[in-house]
C-alpha cells in the first residue's frame, strides 16, 4: 500500500523504520517543524523527519493542518491508500483523515479506552497500573475514540521507568502496525468499537508535577519518579536549592514519621528517605548546575547526614 506517515518525537521512528522494511510503500512523511532545542537554542528536526530523509523520502513540515489547502492537494496527488498516525502532535481534520482509500489509523501508547490523550505511558506509570499496552486504531473526530484494530499488551514492573516502557511500547506497536496494514490489504481486518463508558484521558504533563509532595507514600513517589524520569524530573528542594530526584527504589511501604526526613545513610547505595507510608531509598540525584550523580556520591561530596529533611 502506498502510505503517508505522519508523526514526529523518537516514538515514532521504530514504527516509520519497520514500514520502510516493510512491502509496503512510504510516499511521504508528514512532521512538526523544526524547532529550537537545547539550552544553546539550536534549530533541531523531528526525529522522525531525520529518519526520513536517510532513505530521502519527501518530507513536509506545515505550520497548520485544518484548513491548509495546499498541504491537502499534495497530500491528494500523493494518491495515498492509508495515512498511518504515531505521535504527530496536532490533530487532523475530517477531510485528511477521510482523503485516503483506507482512511486513517492510528498507533496509541495505551489500552484503550484507557488513557486517551497526550501522556498515555506517564500517567500510567504515576497511577501504579500493572499493565499498559499499544494499540492500533482508526482515527475518528472524537479524540482516540476511534474503533480497534488490534492491541497488545505489556507488564510494568517495579524495575521499569518511562524510558523502558516508551522503548518497548514503541518495537510492540511498530510490529502490531505491520500486522494491522497486512490484513487491511487482504481485507482481513477486524475492528471492534472501543467501550466508551469505560474511557479515560491522560493529560499533557505539567513541569510542576514534578515537584515530591513527601506526605505522599513511598509506592506514590516512586512512581512519580520513574514516570518523569526524562521530563521535567520529579524534584524536592533540599538545603534550600531545588534538586532532581532520579532514581529510588522502596525501602518499606507500611512505615510511619518525619515525611522528608532523611532517616538513614546506607554506605555504597544512597540514603533512605520518610514519607507519608513506607521509606525510599534514594539512589541517584542531580543537584543544580551539575551532572546526576549516585546518591552515594552525594552523600560524601555534600556530607548528607541523617536527620537533615527533603521539603
Amino acid at each position: 500500500m502506498r502510505v503517508v506517515f505522519w508523526g514526529t518525537p523518537e516514538f515514532a521512528v521504530e514504527s516509520l523504520k519497520k514500514l520502510i522494511k516493510s512491502k509496503h510503500k512510504v510516499v511521504a512523511v508528514v512532521t512538526q517543524p523544526d524547532k529550537p532545542k537545547g539550552r544553546g537554542k539550536k534549530i533541531t528536526p523531528p526525529p522522525v523527519k531525520v529518519e526520513a530523509l536517510k532513505y530521502g523520502i519527501p518530507v513536509l513540515q506545515p505550520e497548520k493542518v485544518k484548513d491548509n489547502k495546499e498541504l491537502y492537494d499534495k497530500l491528494q496527488k500523493l494518491n495515498p491508500d492509508i495515512f498511518v498516525v504515531v505521535a504527530y502532535g496536532k490533530i487532523l481534520p475530517e477531510e485528511i483523515i477521510n482523503l485516503p482509500k483506507y482512511k486513517t489509523i492510528n498507533v496509541h501508547a495505551s489500552l484503550l479506552p484507557k488513557y486517551r490523550g497526550a501522556a498515555p505511558i506517564h500517567r500510567a506509570i504515576m497511577e501504579g497500573q500493572e499493565k499498559t499496552g499499544v494499540c492500533i486504531m482508526e482515527i475518528t473526530k472524537e479524540l482516540d475514540a476511534g474503533d480497534i484494530y488490534q492491541c497488545r499488551e505489556i507488564p510494568i514492573t517495579d524495575k521499569d521507568d518511562i524510558i523502558s516502557i516508551h522503548n518497548r511500547l514503541a518495537e510492540e506497536g511498530a510490529e502490531l502496525l505491520i500486522e494491522v496494514l497486512d490484513k487491511i490489504e487482504k481485507g482481513e481486518a477486524v475492528k471492534a468499537p472501543q467501550e466508551h463508558e469505560k474511557a479515560s484521558y491522560a493529560k499533557p504533563i505539567k513541569k510542576e508535577e514534578g515537584k515530591i509532595d513527601w506526605k505522599k507514600s513511598a509506592r506514590e513517589i516512586f512512581n512519580q519518579i520513574r514516570a518523569l524520569k526524562v521530563w521535567p524530573k520529579a524534584f524536592s528542594i533540599f538545603r534550600d536549592k531545588e534538586i532532581k530526584i532520579l532514581d529510588a527504589e522502596i525501602v518499606d511501604e507500611n512505615s510511619t514519621g518525619s515525611p522528608g526526613e532523611i532517616v538513614e545513610v546506607v554506605k555504597g547505595k544512597g540514603f533512605v528517605v520518610q514519607t507519608g507510608k513506607g521509606k525510599l531509598l534514594i539512589k541517584e540525584l542531580q543537584f543544580p548546575n551539575s551532572k546526576p550523580i549516585s546518591a552515594d556520591d552525594a552523600v560524601r561530596g555534600y556530607y548528607i547526614k541523617e536527620g537533615e529533611k527533603l521539603q
